[in-house]
């Protein structure tokens, strides 16, 4: 995050209390904190299917290894999706893709795309001689232990998705000029709309539950992201971790044909990936502020203040000094809303403790935007009790992700705010929402939603909306 400029209103203020009613619609079903886009949050298990006979698929340089096992049964599955899918959604057959291949990036000196296989530490499709091809000595083993079988089917199904655009051509909004960030969006819809498929138990040899075994899927999407800072226009842009979430959830929740409407018009509206000049921006974890600072600190009531705006009603304290509430309410880490107190306490050490990035990936901190968007989330609650909500259960838990992703959409760097957006913070809130326990979707109690996938899906909504009414109706 950044220090902006300080005003008295925002214009955020002005989508809180829009009377443009917003239409919701669920191609697939609804989210709420027990279904994902109309299935219901499942804890069952997720990868390979026992018991089932290997796809009969042919991979040129394929090894007996489990890991060449895994990559050819993911694509076995994700073709025979796409044999269904085609003709259904876009009135074309499917031709299966001409050479799979698998390498060893340590010792292999193969050729792919005209590059040698040797040191190519990559998943990739090659439209000039359609080619998807994997590399089972670095990668797929890395993303199989760091986040399990899912990472290896998402990526390979990411490649497939390319395959898929090359055939469908007009039909996809693709031509040679198409910048790679649409087709990489395209790629991540594509990607979820085939985990739709898998999640409603129609893969032959994989499974995937929507709760842990989705988050599986977005943990993955946020190791692959593109550093912070970078541009979205950049030659070979994947996206953020937000970004590239929000497409896969648009697949999963609306299907292919919504993937290939996904168009630069969309992108320069939707995508959140800027580049920025500023050195503390670039990078992975970079651009933190301290979030002990007192300035820090006071901007962000602010911004707080000129968000959640409800008139004839007293805002409420907040707290540094003391970390519980008086009553009974349960102490939240690192923040908590007390009702009784009309104060959102907050525990400094705590606070320190998220928003300090762990070095060299060790330790439980993310960075300063999660922690604040945690505080943040307890404001939300202030804000939902002098509506008359219900701060207990998980309407209220969904309702305060929603409301925390409308306040991340008013401190945008186009506004003038106390406190700015930096590169990658956004993609902080993903990492929060994929913990255990999420403060950023948790009601009063602390008790948070159980989905990740739900966790993000709410969150984004009230990002993209920017309505604090928006999130009433959707959450109520």
């Amino acid at each position: 995050m950044r220090v902006g400029v300080a005003v008295a209103l925002s214009v955020a203020l002005l989508a809180g209390c829009s009377s443009v009613d917003p239409v919701w619609t669920f191609p697939n079903g609804s989210w709420t904190a027990t279904t994902v886009a109309g299935l219901a949050v499942t804890d069952g298990e997720s990868g390979p299917k026992p018991g089932v006979p290997d796809a009969d698929i042919r991979v040129q340089n394929k090894s007996d290894s489990e890991i060449d096992r895994l990559a050819a049964n993911a694509v076995a599955d994700v073709q025979d999706y796409w044999r269904a899918q085609l003709p259904e959604s876009f009135g074309t057959e499917f031709e299966p893709i001409r050479r799979l291949l698998s390498y060893d990036s340590t010792k292999d000196e193969l050729a792919v795309c005209g590059v040698s296989t040797r040191d190519l530490v990559n998943a990739l499709y090659c439209s000039a001689d359609d080619t998807v091809a994997w590399d089972r000595g670095q990668l797929l083993p890395l993303l199989n232990d760091s986040f399990g079988s899912m990472a290896v089917v998402t990526v390979l199904a990411h490649e497939v998705g390319h395959a898929v655009q090359t055939r469908l051509g007009p039909a996809a909004n693709l031509d040679d000029n198409t910048p790679s960030i649409v087709k990489e969006q395209q790629a991540d819809c594509n990607t979820g709309s085939f985990f739709r498929w898998m999640a409603e138990g129609r893969a032959a040899h994989f499974q995937v539950s929507t709760g842990p075994g989705l988050n599986q899927v977005l943990q993955t999407l946020f190791f692959i992201r593109d550093s912070a800072g970078s541009s979205f226009e950049d030659q070979g842009a994947h996206g953020s971790a937000f970004d590239r979430v929000s497409a896969f959830q648009l697949g999963f929740g609306e299907g292919p044909d919504r993937c290939a409407q996904i168009d630069p018009a969309e992108i320069e509206q939707r995508i959140t990936q800027r580049t920025s000049d500023r050195e503390e921006d670039q990078g992975l974890g970079a651009g933190n502020l301290r979030v002990d600072d007192r300035d820090a600190l006071a901007d962000l009531r602010r911004s707080l203040d000129n968000t959640f705006v409800r008139a004839g009603t007293t805002r409420p304290s907040m707290d540094t000094e003391e970390s519980g509430c008086a009553d009974d309410t349960p102490r939240t880490s690192p923040a908590a809303y007390c009702r009784e107190e009309n104060a959102v306490r907050v525990d400094i050490d705590d606070l320190v403790r998220i928003g300090t990035p762990a070095a060299s990936g060790q330790g439980e901190g993310i960075g300063d935007f999660a922690a604040f968007a945690e505080v943040a989330s307890r404001y939300a609650l202030w804000h939902q009790n002098a509506d008359g909500d219900e701060l207990t259960g998980m309407a209220a838990a969904q309702r305060t992700a929603c409301l925390t992703g409308v306040w991340a959409a008013s401190i945008q760097p186009e506004r003038e705010e106390a406190l700015l957006l930096s590169p990658g913070d956004l993609d902080e809130a993903i990492a929060e929402m994929l913990l255990p326990q999420s403060l950023i979707a948790a009601d009063v109690t602390g008790q948070s939603v159980p989905s990740g996938f739900a966790r993000v899906a709410a969150f984004r909504e009230g990002f993209n909306v920017g309505s604090t009414s928006a999130c009433r109706e959707m959450f109520a």
